[in-house]
C-alpha cells in the first residue's frame, strides 16, 4: 500500500506563492555566466595618441621587443612554458591578426587635467576616430573610453567629455550604429549613488541620440575601499551590480588607487598583495552568478631597459597572468606592448596546458562514456566554459578541439552558455 502524502498542490502552491520573491529575485539578479565574449585583457592609452593604426603598431611594437630578446619561442622556454614552438606560433597569429582585444581611450589618469578647450577638441576627435577606425576594420573587438571619475571636483568634467564623446561616435557611426563592442569606464567608484547617477546619464544620453534603451553599459573600476566595506557595514560592489539597471558589464580591480588608498607603501603596491586578493575574492563572489565579468590590475613594471631588467619584468607579468587565470579571473590590463607577448604565451599556456584533459572529459561526459571522472552537469558546464574561452582568444584552434573532444563548437557552445542556446531556439521557432 503506497504510503499517504501530506504534501498536496494546495501546499506546493503555498510553497510556490511563499517563494515567488525569491524565484524572481534569481531569474533577474543571477541570470546566469554571460554568453558574450570576455577580452583576456584591456589596454589603456591616452586619450589623445590614439590613431586608426594604434592596434597594429601595438602588434608590430611587440613583435619587434621580443625579437631583440631572442623571439617567442625562446621568452617562452625561458618562462617554463610548454609547447614553445607551437605556442610561439599562435602567439605570433595574435600579435599580427588582433592584438588588442579591447582598448580604453583615457582621459583620466593617463590624460591628466588639461584646459576644457582641449579636452573638448580631443573627446569630440575620440569618438569620431573610433567610428571611423570601426569603419575601417582596424578597431579591437572592444573599444571605448575612461572618463573621469563622479567625485566632485572632476564630475562636471567626466559628463562633458563623456557627453561630446558619445555625441561625436553617433554622428560619425551613422547608419552603422554604435560599435558593437563599445565599452565605457566609470573609474574611482566609491558609492552605489555614483553607480545610479551613471544609469541616468545613459538614459539621458540615449534619449537624446535616439538609442535604444539599455543600448550603453559601462564598467565599475573598483579602487576605493568604500566599495568593499561601506561605513555602515555592508557591501556595496555587490549592491552596485543590481543597482545599475543592467547596465554594469564589468567590474575591474584598480591595483594601484586601491592599494595606496589602504597605506601600503609603493615598493609593495601589487596585484598579489594579501589586500588586493583580499578585494578581487569579495568582487568574485558580488558578480557570481550575474554575468558581470571581473578583471584583475596591472603590473607597471614593464619589460623595457636592459636585457636583465626585461627578462625579469616578463617572468613577473607571465606569472602574474596565469595567477590570475588559475583564480577563476580572465581579464586583467596591460599598459605597454611590451607586456603583449607575456600576456598571450601565459594566457596560451594555460588554457593549452588544460585543454587536453578538459576534451577528453566533455567528449566522456556528452557521448556517455565511462571513465575515472564522473562529471556533473555544472562541471561540464566548467568544463565548456574553459575550452570556450580558449577557442575565442584563438590558444586552442577549433578543429583540434572538435578531433580530441568529437564535439563541434555549436555543440560546445550550447553547453557552455545553455541559457543562451534556450533563448536562440526560442526566438527561432
Amino acid at each position: 500500500m503506497a504510503p499517504k502524502l501530506a504534501l498536496s498542490g494546495a501546499v506546493a502552491a503555498r510553497i510556490d506563492a511563499d517563494l515567488a520573491a525569491t524565484d524572481e529575485l534569481l531569474s533577474a539578479a543571477y541570470p546566469g555566466e554571460g554568453s558574450g565574449r570576455q577580452p583576456v585583457h584591456t589596454v589603456y592609452v591616452p586619450a589623445d595618441s590614439f590613431t586608426l593604426d594604434l592596434a597594429a603598431r601595438w602588434g608590430g611594437d611587440a613583435l619587434a621587443a621580443v625579437k631583440e630578446h631572442g623571439g617567442l619561442e625562446q621568452l617562452a622556454t625561458s618562462l617554463g612554458l610548454g609547447e614553445s614552438a607551437q605556442l610561439a606560433e599562435l602567439v605570433r597569429r595574435k600579435l599580427e591578426s588582433e592584438p588588442i582585444e579591447d582598448l580604453r581611450l583615457d582621459f583620466e589618469d593617463g590624460y591628466g587635467n588639461r584646459a576644457d578647450e582641449e579636452e573638448d577638441a580631443d573627446a569630440l576627435k575620440a569618438g569620431a576616430l573610433v567610428a571611423q577606425a570601426v569603419a575601417a576594420g582596424t578597431a579591437p573587438p572592444f573599444i571605448g573610453i575612461r572618463f573621469k571619475c563622479f567625485e566632485e571636483p572632476t564630475r562636471a568634467r567626466g559628463l562633458r567629455t563623456l557627453d561630446r564623446f558619445i555625441g561625436a561616435l553617433v554622428a560619425e557611426s551613422g547608419e552603422r550604429g554604435l560599435p558593437q563592442g563599445l565599452v565605457l569606464t566609470l573609474p574611482k567608484v566609491s558609492t552605489i549613488a555614483q553607480v545610479q547617477a551613471m544609469v541616468f546619464a545613459c538614459e539621458q544620453l540615449e534619449q537624446a541620440h535616439g538609442l535604444p534603451a539599455g543600448r550603453l553599459r559601462f564598467e565599475v573600476q573598483m579602487e576605493t575601499p568604500q566599495l568593499i566595506l561601506a561605513a555602515d557595514g555592508t557591501v556595496p560592489v555587490a549592491q552596485l551590480i543590481h543597482a545599475g539597471a543592467g547596465r554594469v558589464s564589468s567590474l575591474h580591480y584598480g591595483t594601484y588607487d586601491y592599494s595606496a588608498s589602504l597605506g601600503i607603501a609603493a615598493a609593495y603596491q601589487s596585484m598579489e598583495h594579501p589586500a588586493a586578493d583580499y578585494a578581487k575574492a569579495v568582487m568574485q563572489v558580488a558578480v557570481a552568478g550575474t554575468g558581470v565579468h571581473l578583471s584583475d590590475g596591472s603590473t607597471n613594471i614593464l619589460p623595457l631597459g636592459d636585457a636583465e631588467n626585461v627578462a625579469k619584468a616578463w617572468a613577473l607579468h607571465a606569472r602574474l597572468v596565469r595567477r590570475h587565470l588559475e583564480r577563476g579571473i580572465y581579464q586583467g590590463w596591460d599598459l605597454h606592448s611590451a607586456q603583449l607577448p607575456t600576456r598571450f604565451l601565459a594566457t596560451y599556456a594555460f588554457y593549452r596546458d588544460g585543454f587536453e584533459a578538459a576534451a577528453v572529459r566533455l567528449k566522456n561526459y556528452v557521448h556517455g562514456i565511462d571513465s575515472a571522472i564522473m562529471d556533473e552537469p555544472a562541471t561540464a558546464r566548467a568544463l565548456a566554459r574553459f575550452l570556450h574561452r580558449g577557442l575565442v582568444c584563438g590558444a586552442v584552434e577549433s578543429n583540434e578541439f572538435e578531433r580530441l573532444a568529437e564535439v563541434s563548437v555549436a555543440q560546445l557552445e550550447a553547453i557552455a552558455h545553455p541559457q543562451s542556446a534556450s533563448t536562440s531556439e526560442e526566438t527561432h521557432d
